[in-house]
């Protein structure tokens, strides 16, 4: 069935890239879409497990299996049910929900009936609305009752509004209900789908990019994309075909998708599904290292903060069997890392992607370690550091030269959702983005002699003080090297004489002065103009759902206390706070009637913020 050339004989050391590439991509026989990488898998090995998820953390020893041959006929089910509704090619079902067992059925159905639009819960509801709007979505797959009420009573909602024609719910794992979607689908065919099957340069899904800096923007995703990129994590030979991948991020983010999802089912390989909360729910520590040996987990993907919370946490069973850990998202600070190998043995590995270049870019290898680098480009994937000048066009750096990072290659997505054109498709847009099939991640950083990428920081997070760019890195590697700091984040201050100047927050383990870190900081920061002005110890510093830094919070408190220390001591000014709106921040100077408004705007207007008094 597959071509000989359908995996490298191995791909586990930096080498082996040149091997890989030297047979052509079009030459390897991928399967044409997502639908299809199951299908080849239900007929290899039918019997084989291919899910097991468990109902929620407290019930970890009473999962639901799966094998993938009645995973096919489930989602054949589900697909056909999709159709009875009205689901085209072109048409888009959203998915809202936490994770669960159907909802993997539902995911997976809905790209190949149309087009699977996940959306994250946690968005406020304009932008869940906004999403629906801007992917056309008719048929919403949610959460029911039972599995999180609130979805429901908001799909129901929406349903009322008429924002969505058809509402199909979604039950606990485990627990099917007579209206749930397995017993609406449970009439339908289960050998066949029944409708026009997709092609590769189809799109096979919209991912939202966060909602987290104003309305979110729609990402399309070609089956080729999610089937390549699936396709580069899973050559991996490091892992053999009873590997067992530990899946706990949600179903809204690219990561679970592609590596947890789709990759394992190349090689028959199988996933351990956390239950609804995945990382964020506190009794998963409780238990986390026996269910590791309980299942065979063979690897798992996590973000920065997993690991360091799992650092504290008893190792009470044999992991031994645990072969590396991935880590992304945000950058992993030297004493994560450290804390937890020491702790446990096991080595982490690091990897980039975006959602734009569909998941992951780059990895790294467990028994070849590269200090300072988040991965090594994947195969077929190109990338490269460029200068943007004045004009806007790019010049290319030589390897080892900073700048901001882009990538060329099959899995750099088509652009984002515009609109509809006259014959129903969507309208796709690089938004700046996209430059000759190059896509600007916004990310800084260079890529060495070996393909390997270094981050150095994000372009949008640049503090412009005096007109004198600094990259935060600059401040956060110098915090993160004192032995009490666990995690720092960089931001600029609103500045009257400088526009903008660092300030840093930090989490620590131990008791240490703030001015202590300050002097830390202004020590070993290698630029004198990088040098914060302040740095501010907190509980935790803030994360989107799915474990990114969010420096919104951030420089909004930055800003509030900019602000409170130039009003302070004028009259009348009871109270200054700052929140996040529509991307940027806005403060707000509570004033009872006595206050000068004058005097406040002759205070203010010397910084480059936008504020507001309230009386």
């Amino acid at each position: 069935m597959d071509p000989v050339t359908l995996f490298p004989t191995a791909y586990d050391d930096p080498a082996d890239l040149a091997d890989i590439e030297a047979v052509p991509l079009a030459e390897r026989g991928l399967p044409a879409t997502t639908y299809d990488v199951l299908a080849r898998a239900a007929e290899l090995w039918p019997d084989r497990t291919a899910l097991v998820v468990l109902p929620d953390a407290e019930r970890w020893e009473e999962p639901v299996r799966r094998t993938y041959g009645e995973l096919l006929a489930d989602v054949h089910r589900v697909a056909n049910l999709l159709r009875s509704k009205g689901i085209r090619r072109t048409d888009a079902v959203a998915l809202l929900a936490p994770n669960c067992d159907q909802l993997v059925t539902a995911t997976l159905a809905a790209e190949l009936a149309g087009i699977a639009a996940p959306i994250n819960a946690a968005l406020s509801a304009e932008h869940v609305r906004h999403l629906l709007d801007l992917s056309g979505a008719r048929v919403l797959v949610a959460a029911g009752p039972d599995l999180d009420a609130t979805i429901w009573a908001h799909a129901q909602e929406l349903l009322a509004a008429g924002a969505v024609e058809t509402v199909l719910r979604l039950d606990p794992t485990g627990a099917p209900s007579p209206d749930g979607l397995t017993a609406a689908a449970a009439a339908c065919p289960a050998d066949r789908f029944e409708g026009e099957r997709p092609v590769a340069d189809d799109i096979a899904s919209l991912f939202h990019t966060g909602g987290t800096t104003g309305a979110p923007k729609l990402a399309a995703h070609t089956h080729h994309n999610e089937v390549v990129d699936a396709w580069s994590v899973a050559a991996n030979s490091a892992l053999a075909e009873d590997a067992a991948i530990f899946a706990a991020l949600p179903l809204f983010h690219v990561n679970a998708l592609v590596v947890t999802l789709l990759a394992p089912m190349f090689h028959g390989q199988h996933g351990v599904w956390a239950g609804p909360l995945g990382y964020r729910d506190p009794a998963l520590y409780g238990c986390f290292w026996r269910l590791v040996e309980r299942y065979g987990v063979t690897a798992m993907s996590a973000v920065p903060t997993v690991y360091a919370v799992l650092t504290m946490v008893p190792v009470d069973a044999d992991i031994s069997g645990l072969r590396f850990a991935v880590v992304g998202a945000s950058m992993l600070p030297p004493g994560v890392r450290r804390g937890f190998e020491e702790h446990t043995g096991v080595p982490l590995v690091e990897g980039y992607g975006l959602t734009e270049a569909t998941c992951a870019s780059a990895r790294s290898f467990a028994g070849h370690p590269r200090p300072g680098a988040v991965g090594q480009r994947f195969p077929y994937q190109q990338m490269k550091a460029v200068r943007v000048a004045d004009d806007g066009a790019w010049v290319d750096l030589p390897a080892g030269s900073v700048g901001t990072v882009a990538i060329h290659g099959p899995a750099v997505f088509p652009g984002y959702i515009t609109g509809r054109a006259d014959d129903g498709t969507f309208v796709l847009d690089g938004l700046g983005k996209l430059r000759d099939g190059w896509l600007d991640t916004g990310d800084l950083g260079f890529v060495d002699g070996d393909g390997f990428l270094h981050l150095t920081g994000r372009a949008k997070d640049l503090i412009i003080r005096g007109g004198h760019n600094i990259d935060p890195a600059l401040v956060e590697d110098a915090l993160l090297a004192h032995p009490a700091v666990t995690g720092a984040n960089a931001v600029g201050m609103p500045d009257r004489h400088s526009g903008e100047v660092p300030v840093a927050y930090v989490t620590v383990s131990a008791d240490v002065a703030e001015d202590d870190l300050l002097a830390w900081a202004r020590e070993h920061v290698t630029e004198s103009a990088a040098a914060p002005r302040a740095v501010h110890v907190v509980d935790a510093l803030p994360l989107t759902s799915v474990g990114k830094p969010f420096k919104l919070p951030l420089r909004a408190d930055a800003a509030r206390r900019a602000v409170a220390e130039a009003l302070d001591g004028l009259a009348g000014v009871a109270d200054v706070r700052a929140e996040v709106v529509d991307g940027g921040v806005v403060v707000t100077v509570a004033a009872d009637a006595g206050a000068d408004e004058a005097a406040v705007a002759a205070a203010l207007d010397a910084f480059a913020l936008t504020w507001r008094v309230e009386r």
